[in-house]
């Protein structure tokens, strides 16, 4: 997966129509780097893989809470929050920096649509700091964490994170979604902390101590085939350690030890 931060990964020159997305991070670190030939492409993949788990995305409001990401420019969260935003059609729908009175105007207006449910979409940090500030019944609305504290507060296990947001926003549970740069593919935790990657992603757990072996236990490093990876390498090593639920559903646990805090992908595991 380091390869992204010092290659250009790619099966063949940019087009015309590529874009780059960059990893988030933390300040100081190198960023990861994807080109994306067809950015239509991850467009469809990404509402494909949504739609698979939860439905048409013109069922939803979107309210996206991602500053850092915003700030930045070149997030493939961003981008692909920007088409699902588009895509709803919801004029209730939309990106929130660091402006809470208008988050908190949204949400509240949501209040009032039976039609649609509501989605709170935020990085770790930013759902936190709202929920401290605001802490409400948000029953009504699917919240989705998408990790990272970007250096703003101390690293959290998501079961504590997702804790904290149910007890502030009086949820019966807490969504996550587990992406990151490297991949045009996301699986996404409806409860339990349980992922569920699209029919086209497989994961595979590595000996955490031996990058070449198959972990037999059902935990270890995790392996990703992404086959929507088409235009760069589908096959990758990542950081993080994780736990097999069954053949499809895996757990994320935490990092492995001297790797980088990344940005969107999941939480660090204390101890």
């Amino acid at each position: 997966i380091t390869f992204f931060k010092d290659q250009v990964v790619l099966t063949d020159l940019p087009s015309q129509e590529a874009i780059c997305f960059e990893s988030s991070g933390t300040t100081g670190q190198i960023p990861s780097r994807h080109w994306v030939s067809d950015p239509d492409f991850y467009r469809k993949a990404s509402q494909a893989i949504f739609e698979q788990q939860y439905g048409a995305l013109t069922n939803f409001h979107f309210l996206a809470l991602l500053p850092s990401y915003l700030q930045r420019g070149n997030s493939s969260l961003v981008f692909m929050m920007d088409h699902f935003i588009r895509e709803s059609g919801s004029t209730l729908s939309g990106f929130f920096l660091d402006d809470w009175p208008a988050l908190q105007q949204a949400i509240d207006l949501l209040h009032a649509d039976q039609q649609r449910q509501g989605v709170l979409i935020g990085v770790t940090y930013a759902l936190l700091d709202f929920a401290e500030a605001h802490p409400q019944d948000l029953s009504h609305l699917l919240v989705m964490e998408t990790g990272g504290m970007k250096g703003r507060r101390r690293e959290m296990i998501r079961s504590e994170v997702h804790q904290v947001l149910q007890e502030a926003f009086r949820l019966p549970t807490v969504h996550s979604e587990y992406g990151m740069t490297e991949l045009l593919s996301q699986a996404y935790s409806q409860a339990d902390e349980i992922f569920t990657p699209p029919v086209w992603m497989r994961v595979l757990l590595r000996d955490a101590y031996d990058p070449l072996s198959l972990s037999p236990r059902k935990t270890g490093a995790i392996n990703l085939i992404d086959l929507a990876n088409v235009d760069s390498c589908a096959f990758i090593a990542t950081q993080d350690i994780g736990e097999m639920v069954n053949d499809n559903q895996f757990k994320v646990l935490g990092r492995l030890d001297n790797s980088d805090l990344r940005g969107c992908n999941l939480l660090l595991s204390g101890g």
